[in-house]
């Protein structure tokens, strides 16, 4: 038999934080001043080793909400439970996980910021802040502060205060937000650049065994995607990495595969790093463009 769980009339936020765990939003407290309440004294200075989703793998397994976003969960147990009772009396909003429910905020911190925004950026739901907006984008990603003037990014490894539902549909996440935590590259290319790999394959059609589109075809998207990048030679050739390996993959989407889309993205990975990107970061900006293009962030 269950019972309800009891909710006192301080725990108006904790009643918004099982609501939205039901709805498989990771969530935590956060105090008046909108930062996350401090480590206890296990985990003070990180001696606990941090827990295990954190950037440095560690054993933590505290029952109280230490290490800010990585504390946020869906488990109305944990939510619910006496470690966390004290926070939650304390707690002046509710924080989630944006990067564990899924979502990256866009958090524009001012009429500047949000003027951008609406020039720059497809529309997609917004939730009103104190200061500005929060713009949703349905993916995660990497999280950066001050991507530009009152622009931060809170997805991955971020919390971010819960506002509100807001309006409008959510949209997939753009390619002009994933490039706004990208450094890019300036540097032109040096005499000394491998620009292509001997050791790696290369793209022909025992890899594409279910393709439908034609040798051609396919040739010539590969060679305007290159042919993009390389003429970002002083700026942008990373970003332009992303577009046409996403651009490519829409090309492939219909196909019952495989179409050998990681040996395609070789071509374009080379292009970058022969007009002077660094080829992790290639790499990394190739691999994201394919997999935005089949729903799936990285």
């Amino acid at each position: 038999m269950t019972h309800p769980i009891p909710i006192r009339r301080d725990g108006r936020h904790l009643a918004t934080a099982l609501h939205l765990a039901a709805g498989r939003v990771p969530v935590l407290p956060l105090r008046a001043g909108k930062g996350p309440f401090g480590n206890c004294p296990a985990c003070a200075d990180n001696a606990c080793g941090g827990r295990p989703n954190m950037k440095t793998p560690g054993p933590c397994a505290c029952p109280r909400p230490c290490h800010a976003w990585a504390a946020a969960t869906t488990d109305p147990r944990v939510l619910t439970s006496p470690a966390w009772a004290a926070a939650w009396r304390g707690a002046g909003v509710v924080g989630y996980h944006p990067g564990g429910a899924g979502v990256t905020v866009v958090d524009l911190d001012d009429a500047e910021a949000v003027a951008w925004a609406r020039a720059a950026l497809p529309p997609t739901r917004t939730v009103t802040t104190t200061r500005g907006e929060h713009w949703l984008y349905r993916g995660a990603m990497r999280s950066a502060n001050h991507v530009r003037p009152g622009v931060d990014i809170k997805s991955l490894m971020s919390y971010a205060r819960w506002l509100g539902p807001g309006i409008g549909a959510m949209a997939v996440l753009p390619s002009a937000v994933l490039a706004l935590v990208v450094k890019e590259e300036s540097t032109p290319a040096r005499e000394d650049v491998d620009s292509s790999s001997v050791t790696r394959a290369r793209w022909d059609r025992s890899v594409a065994t279910g393709c439908r589109h034609t040798v051609t075809y396919i040739r010539t998207g590969v060679a305007r995607g290159v042919e993009r990048v390389q003429a970002r030679s002083e700026k942008g050739a990373g970003t332009a990495a992303y577009g046409a390996a996403r651009f490519l993959a829409k090309q492939h989407a219909a196909c019952p595969g495989p179409c050998g889309l990681d040996a395609l993205g070789e071509d374009i990975i080379d292009a970058a790093v022969s007009v002077g990107v660094p080829e992790p970061y290639a790499r990394r900006a190739v691999s994201n463009g394919l997999q935005a293009a089949l729903g799936a962030t990285a």
